[in-house]
């Protein structure tokens, strides 16, 4: 409940940013953007990236300026749930994890901290770089598809909070976005395969 309840004050209030439902990780100034519905999988993909060298900027939410399109980072802790809580704590041993609450709306869930290095350096704003939709698909290779920026936009916009509300000037701030970035569909089953395709685009 005080997950949903940040989320919903961020989400339903700060309507200077263009807000988007998407996990988002920074490499050197630049960042992926991840939109995904819940399921996808972006949460694992964002957690097991932050304990990989990659900064965590959120795993929830895209905070998009609107005056200059920057990324401004909220790097709390990364929701995980069912069998993900599992197989983090297996893939990064030395992160730190809530005890698991079970019977909730969305199954088992549990939150791994935010690294120390990003939440030290949550005054660095980044630039988009890569709008990324992840999928975990179980036993498959990984595969990396371009988008074109205008599908890309559509499929974005269905998962912004706010796009609608902030009119031509959402429009905007989600073109800049695309403008400056690379747009992929990506499907994947292990990690350390979807790190390694992650570290090849950075």
């Amino acid at each position: 409940m005080l997950e949903w309840g940040l989320n919903w004050c961020i989400s339903g209030h700060a309507h200077r940013f263009l807000i988007i439902h998407a996990a988002v990780v920074e490499r050197n100034g630049l960042a992926a953007i991840m939109p995904a519905p819940p399921g996808s999988g972006k949460s694992t993909l964002c957690a097991a990236l932050v304990n990989r060298g990659w900064r965590l900027l959120s795993d929830e939410l895209a905070m998009i300026r609107i005056d200059d399109g920057k990324i401004v980072p909220i790097p709390r802790p990364d929701s995980l749930k069912n069998a993900s809580i599992d197989v983090m704590k297996a893939y990064a041993p030395q992160a730190v994890f809530s005890r698991s609450v079970f019977d909730t709306m969305k199954g088992t869930v549990a939150h791994m901290k935010a690294p120390h290095s990003s939440v030290k350096e949550s005054y660095k704003v980044a630039q988009p770089a890569w709008v990324i939709f992840p999928k975990y698909v179980p036993n498959s290779a990984p595969l990396l598809t371009p988008l074109s920026r205008a599908q890309a936009f559509m499929q974005v916009a269905d998962n912004a909070f706010n796009y609608s509300l902030l009119g031509i000037h959402g429009f905007e701030a989600l073109a800049g976005v695309m403008n400056t970035s690379f747009c992929y569909s990506f499907s994947y089953s292990q990690l350390d395969d979807a790190i390694h395709v992650f570290e090849g685009l950075a």
